[in-house]
């Protein structure tokens, strides 16, 4: 039974199906046309947008994907070893090249450049004393009284004492220095990161961790690639001794961020990637640049001027090549192959195929052909071959047309039966009073 059920389904749907079919190939099944034909009939006036050549100018722009990269970044760190006794900077706070940022406990240098100093002091004593002694022995050597021999080891001595003193004067100098590197100062004006390591710590030049960050942000650069084959026309613009102006826009490429130029190119060429990287200095004064922010780029690299432009979007491709369709004083289109010249996105230059003033179709062009009729923007539509398409009147003014049809409709009927009745009633009929 259940197999019989199944069967049973199965040529049920069958027979619907085939009736159905049956029924949508008889005459007259098809739903009535509409009357008035298709929107575009066979002959009709396409609707089309239009632009006219004009002169104009195109950037030649190289578009590119950049990192916001600062000029300098310094890891402050201690150059000597101790306690850090105090840290002067904020985080985020923006300081200046020799500002004091923290400072390192400074006593045990001050000792060592004590004992340097006395060093030195004792050395000075000792250079004099041995100076006067050999003066005296250079008098007594002139008389012959004493030893040359003696003589010359005195010289040997003082020598050996004004060199003693250089040494020390080296050690006086290393030991000031110490007491120098015990105040960290900025080396850089920049902004300040978040703090690294807290008043209170035993710092040392081998830390792996520094003091604190330092990021020069005005001005900042931005650093970002161009495919190799566009290099050429850079590096021609950068040796005529042109600055090449660089804007950069937010990842939605809607807000412009920075107007900077174009500083220098990489001296290699990513061969992984085929690119070079590039870097564009800009000034930064209301720090709409940020470091490591994402941005995209454009590089202006020449302008052509006096071009005779389109929109980009009437420029076809097909079996003639690059073309547009023109627009004649007929209001028929035609084919006419272009070349094109540079295009910044939305324009393109022509470089050959139309003059400025003329016409061509930008919307409206996959319903077109060579030789099709087009209806221009703000014209009445009409019907191919018939009067214009009725448009919507207010209802007072429809109710008036209704009444004035059938009253003319009542007009016509009557003098059809006094035709029908050989015309002799068509004394006798009063005539119609004219409508008020």
């Amino acid at each position: 039974m259940k197999r019989l059920r199944t069967l049973l389904g199965i040529g049920l749907g069958l027979a619907i199906v085939a009736g159905a079919g049956w029924y949508m190939s008889q005459p007259g099944s098809a739903p009535p046309a509409r009357q008035g034909g298709s929107r575009f009939a066979a002959g009709a006036a396409v609707p089309v947008g239009l632009a006219t050549a004009a002169k104009g100018n195109i950037p030649i722009t190289i578009r590119a994907l950049g990192t916001v990269t600062p000029l300098a970044t310094v890891n402050v760190k201690t150059q000597i070893t101790g306690q850090l006794m105090d840290v002067y900077f904020k985080e985020g706070q923006t300081v200046k090249q020799g500002d004091l940022l923290a400072l390192v406990d400074p006593r045990p240098y001050d000792v060592a450049l004590q004992q340097a100093i006395g060093q030195q002091q004792k050395d000075e004593a000792l250079l004099k004393n041995a100076q006067a002694d050999l003066e005296r022995y250079k008098k007594l050597v002139a008389q012959d009284s004493i030893a040359r021999q003696q003589y010359d080891t005195q010289v040997a001595l003082v020598r050996q004492y004004e060199a003693a003193l250089v040494i020390d004067q080296a050690l006086v100098d290393a030991a000031k220095l110490n007491v120098t590197y015990t105040r960290i100062v900025a080396p850089l004006t920049g902004k300040i990161g978040l703090r690294m390591v807290d008043k209170g710590n035993y710092v040392t030049m081998g830390d792996a961790t520094s003091i604190c960050v330092i990021i020069q942000v005005q001005p900042i650069s931005v650093i970002f690639t161009i495919p190799e084959d566009t290099l050429p026309s850079v590096r021609k613009r950068l040796a005529a001794g042109a600055n090449l102006e660089v804007r950069v826009f937010d990842r939605s490429q809607k807000n412009e961020l920075a107007l900077g130029r174009l500083d220098t190119t990489d001296n290699v060429i990513d061969t992984t990637t085929g690119t070079v990287r590039l870097r564009a200095v800009f000034e930064n004064a209301d720090e709409s640049l940020f470091p490591n922010q994402f941005v995209n780029v454009r590089l202006l690299v020449d302008t052509v001027t006096d071009a005779t432009v389109v929109p980009i979007a009437a420029i076809q491709r097909g079996q003639p090549g690059t073309f547009v369709y023109l627009v004649k004083p007929d209001d028929t289109v035609t084919i006419r192959v272009v070349e094109l010249g540079a295009s910044d996105g939305d324009k393109v230059a022509i470089t050959k195929g139309l003059q400025v003033g003329d016409n061509v179709v930008v919307d409206g062009v996959d319903r077109l052909r060579d030789g099709a009729k087009i209806r221009r923007p703000g014209t009445t539509p009409r019907t191919a071959g018939g009067p214009p398409v009725a448009t919507a009147v207010p209802e007072g003014k429809a109710q008036e047309q209704q009444g004035q049809g059938q009253h003319d409709q009542g007009q016509q009927g009557q003098r059809q039966r006094q035709q029908a009745n050989g015309g002799g009633g068509a004394a006798a009929a009063q005539p119609t009073p004219p409508r008020q």
